[in-house]
This record gives C-alpha cells, structure tokens and sequence, in this order.
C-alpha cells in the first residue's frame, strides 16, 4: 500500500479497509485545523481506531459518515500495526484526546473559539474548567452534556450555534458524536470532531494509562482494566486483525 497524495490541499491517506486514513502529523493536523478555520471551512473529523473501522463494515449508515468525513486520523495501535502491515512505513497516530488537549492550548494563544459537548452532566463542565487553568486564556465559549435523545439534535445544535464556535468537541460515543455532527453540520457551521472518552479524561473522571503503556501501545487495556463495560469493544479487535490477515479491501 502506498500513501496517495491529493491536490487541492487534502491531507495525503493511506486506504484501511477502504477508509482513507490521514497521514499528517500531528502537527500538520493542527495546521489542517488552522487553516479550515482561517478558511471558514466546517467539517468532520474522526479519530479512528480499529473498533470503528469494524462498525463500518457491519453498519452502512456508519460507512457513510466515514465516506462524508473531511479527516479521518488514527486514534489507535491497531490501526497504526494494519497500517505498517500494508506498507506504510511509519504512520502518525493522531489521537483525539491529544488533540483536544492542543487545539485548547492554541485556542489560548489564538482565540479560537471551542465549543465542548458530550459525557453525563457535570463531567464536561469540569473538564473546562480545568482545561482554563491548564491553558489560560483557552477560549471555550459553551459546554453541554450529552445525555439527550437524538430527536432533540436540532436545538441542541441550535444552542451551539448561538455561540458561534470555530472547533465542535462531541464526546457520546462512537457513532453517536459522528453522526450528530454530520446532521448538525450545516446549523453549527463549524469543525466537529468526535472525541469519546477525551472529557473523563480532562475532568479527571477517568485517568489516562501510564506513559510507559501509551508508548507500548497498551492504552486499550488500561481502558478496560477501569472500565469493563468495554469489552463489547475490545472483543471487535481479533475482528479487526483477521480482516487485516485476510487482506480484505
């Protein structure tokens, strides 16, 4: 496998079971960022791991928020070993709690306006709050929970909307988020990204795995260890990698 690149500015991808991952660094991602901003230009992000490539091909409606997406990072040591797999010799990971964590930091410095949404009520607005003293000057323009029905979609977004943010942090679930953002897209107007667990996180819910276990690729387990609700999830990875064996397309 080789990585494409595209004209017109797109982030060069390599294919994944037909997912075109994105191969900028980090720090080309948030240049991407910086750039649709600057442009005026909302989208969809997705950090991918190897579960949602699996939902993907079970789901067709997953499949085609994955085929509307802008940007689609690898979030996950299953994707970064398919990857390498298939031919790309050092593929970036690009994960959504980082980046929630650096585009907060450049908010601070620039002003962009963020907007965060998701996880039970209180958990999100904790992890403002401490993203604020993290990163003074941060400018995070509204917070919201996640726990309502997606019949309620429109007015949430409608509320968002009124605060006109630049970057949309959704944190409900993969497909939940992506798919809110996708329907919401044209009332928000701005670049939404689905960020999962990311709030537990900077509210300090649920602490991150150890760097030792980050830099072996071992994060999933600490995420199981404290959460074993996980497991459905977990149990899609040997999916994952026999697709990958097989070389299914």
């Amino acid at each position: 496998m080789g990585v494409s690149t595209v004209p017109q500015n797109q982030p060069p991808t390599a294919e994944l079971l037909g997912v075109p991952i994105s191969q900028l660094s980090m720090d080309q991602t948030i240049e991407w960022f910086e750039g649709r901003i600057q442009a005026k230009m909302p989208g969809l992000v997705i950090t991918a791991d190897a579960t949602a490539l699996v939902i993907a091909r079970e789901t067709p409606s997953f499949s085609a928020v994955l085929a509307k997406a802008d940007l689609i990072t690898a979030d996950s040591a299953g994707i970064l070993w398919a990857l390498r797999r298939n031919g790309v010799p050092n593929p970036p990971k690009v994960s959504g709690v980082e980046l929630v964590d650096k585009l907060t930091a450049l908010s601070a410095q620039k002003g962009y306006r963020l907007f965060y949404l998701g996880s039970a009520p209180g958990v999100t607005d904790m992890a403002a709050e401490r993203m604020r003293l993290r990163w003074p000057g941060c400018n995070i323009v509204g917070t919201r929970h996640g726990f309502f029905p997606a019949t309620d979609d429109e007015v949430v977004a409608q509320e968002i909307a009124a605060t006109n943010p630049d970057i949309l942090f959704v944190a409900m679930g993969m497909p939940r988020q992506e798919e809110f953002i996708l329907k919401t897209l044209p009332i928000i107007g701005a670049l939404g990204m689905g960020v999962g667990g990311s709030f537990d996180v900077y509210s300090g819910k649920t602490k991150r795995a150890p760097k030792w276990m980050q830099r072996a690729h071992l994060e999933w387990l600490w995420r199981l260890a404290l959460n074993p609700t996980k497991i459905a999830k977990v149990k899609k990875l040997p999916q994952f990698v026999w697709m990958i064996l097989r070389g299914v397309r």
